[in-house]
């Protein structure tokens, strides 16, 4: 099915799209994209900035958008060494989906947590992601 709710027979880089979502689709990644649409950054401006990322995921994202052409890291010879990360030309024209994106999910936040508390009430709490889940009997 496509974002346009038509069904279609998958097409020849069909592959390489989804590949291409998934990274542009994460949440880090578009959290980094948003960043770094107001200039360059250091990783600890982008570290301490968002909210909830380890050091780690925010590694490995850097590492695959900047793998993707949409961000480049730049070493600069000082000591101690200072790296850059700023979007590329490519990743800039992201920071427009981006905004209409983060602008709907303000504009239709009270629904979708009135959504939520229904679907709660009707099939009880979600699951604590800190407890492991019960095994049906």
């Amino acid at each position: 099915m496509t974002a346009t709710g038509s069904e279609t027979e998958p097409v020849a880089g069909s592959c390489r799209v989804r590949s291409v979502l998934n990274r542009i689709g994460d949440k880090w990644a578009i959290y980094v994209v948003d960043r770094l649409g107001a200039g360059p950054r250091r990783f600890s401006e982008l570290n301490r900035g968002i909210d909830g990322i380890t050091a780690r995921m925010l590694t490995v994202t850097l590492r695959g958008l900047e793998r993707d052409g949409i961000v480049t890291r730049t070493l600069h010879a000082a000591v101690p060494p200072r790296v850059d990360y700023q979007l590329t030309p490519l990743g800039e024209t992201l920071l427009d989906p981006i905004g209409q994106l983060v602008a709907w999910a303000d504009a239709h936040i009270a629904e979708i947590e009135a959504a939520q508390a229904g679907y709660d009430a009707r099939s009880g709490p979600p699951p604590c992601p800190d407890e492991p889940a019960c095994a049906e009997e």
